[in-house]
């Protein structure tokens, strides 16, 4: 019996994460998400799913020690990246391709984890025709991004948020790309090559594509009483509203819940919650109106909806949502691919042949 899409099938076993689509649950190496976004920092969060357990203090420290050490790209990269603005390339393309220098210095998943931002960051100033920043060693994993991205030193409440974002994103089981970094995983390839895999499979919209369209809906709208209106002619124009539904989650997602309080957070400290409150209004809208004409089919808020909102409050161009997302996720990845290598089968499915049988090859016509 084929199963489109491996939909309902098992696998792999996982101690990483646990999705509970009915239930609306997110578990993250034993952790609720709503208790680990919110207070760990992401190298916390990254060594938890790699080692099963939280830091010492002392583990804590080197682990920060050495990917500070581990930020600057290989000359190949920086040149890769010059190319790919000069052709003015997606940045989730320029990561693609730069991504798959870093071998060239080392394959090992500190060294990935801590240069993906590098590249992110400096691309991003090189599409808009200025140098890249070189990382500091005095800051953390998300503030030095921050400071790449911008230039200056970002205050407290801004590292917090994007923290909280990436802890929220970091895994969330066999999605697509995950299961594209265990399959590579699997025949016995290197992690760089996994995760480039990855960041291919998250590069097609229907798998990274949904957070910006989620924050121009919202802009299109642009005040609370259009909300009914727009969302109205957008569902009976067969539109799907961006930020609603979700193929795992039946009802609403959890991790909605942490990025619109760690929004509040921000919007409230930058002193204008004009964007945050027209946001609320259109998601209550429009779990309203997709009950109304789609009854039953449960589509409810998803994290691409307030992941639009809380990365636009960090300043941060549409174009480079999914690259932050997979900042964040390629600690996932490289956490499944650790565990997939520890009890390693090569994943090779089966298929069902439905073509035709029972062909014959034409004789050749005679001299």
């Amino acid at each position: 019996m084929v199963s489109a899409g491996l939909e309902g099938v098992v696998a792999a076993a996982t101690e990483l994460s646990l999705v509970d689509g009915e239930h609306g649950e997110l578990v993250i190496a034993g952790y609720p998400i709503e208790e680990l976004a919110e207070h760990a920092t992401f190298e916390e969060t990254t060594w938890l799913l790699w080692h099963g357990r939280l830091p010492s203090a002392r583990e804590l420290a080197a682990f920060h020690d050495v990917l500070k050490d581990s930020r600057d790209l290989p000359d190949a990269a920086a040149g890769l990246l010059q190319e790919c603005a000069r052709k003015r390339l997606a940045p989730m393309e320029a990561l693609r391709i730069a991504a798959g220098t870093l071998s060239l210095s080392s394959d090992a998943p500190h060294a990935i984890v801590a240069r993906v931002p590098t590249i992110i960051a400096a691309y991003a100033r090189l599409l808009g025709d200025a140098v890249p920043i070189p990382p500091r060693a005095d800051l953390r994993h998300a503030a030095n991004f921050l400071y790449m991205l911008r230039g200056d030193t970002p205050d407290a409440e801004q590292v917090r948020a994007l923290e909280t974002y990436l802890n929220t994103v970091v895994d969330h089981g066999l999605n697509a790309s995950t299961f594209t970094a265990r399959v590579i995983i699997s025949t016995g390839s290197d992690l760089v090559s996994a995760v480039v895999g990855a960041l291919g499979a998250l590069k097609g919209p229907l798998h990274g594509g949904a957070p910006g369209p989620a924050l121009q809906m919202v802009y299109e709208i642009g005040d609370a009483s259009r909300a009914e209106s727009v969302l109205r002619r957008k569902i009976e124009a067969g539109e799907k509203l961006m930020g609603f539904g979700h193929r795992v989650y039946k009802v609403r997602d959890p991790r909605a819940d942490v990025l619109a309080r760690a929004a509040e957070r921000l919007f409230t400290r930058a002193g204008d919650m004009s964007l945050y409150t027209l946001a609320r209004a259109v998601e209550t809208e429009a779990v309203r109106l997709l009950e109304e004409y789609k009854p039953g089919r449960r589509l409810q808020t998803n994290v691409e909806f307030y992941t639009a909102l809380l990365l636009h409050g960090l300043s941060l161009d549409v174009a480079l949502f999914t690259p932050v997302f997979a900042m964040s996720r390629v600690s996932g990845w490289i956490a499944h691919a650790l565990e997939q290598q520890r009890a390693n089968r090569i994943i090779r499915p089966q298929s069902e042949y439905v073509g035709p049988r029972g062909r014959t090859w034409p004789l050749s016509p005679s001299a």
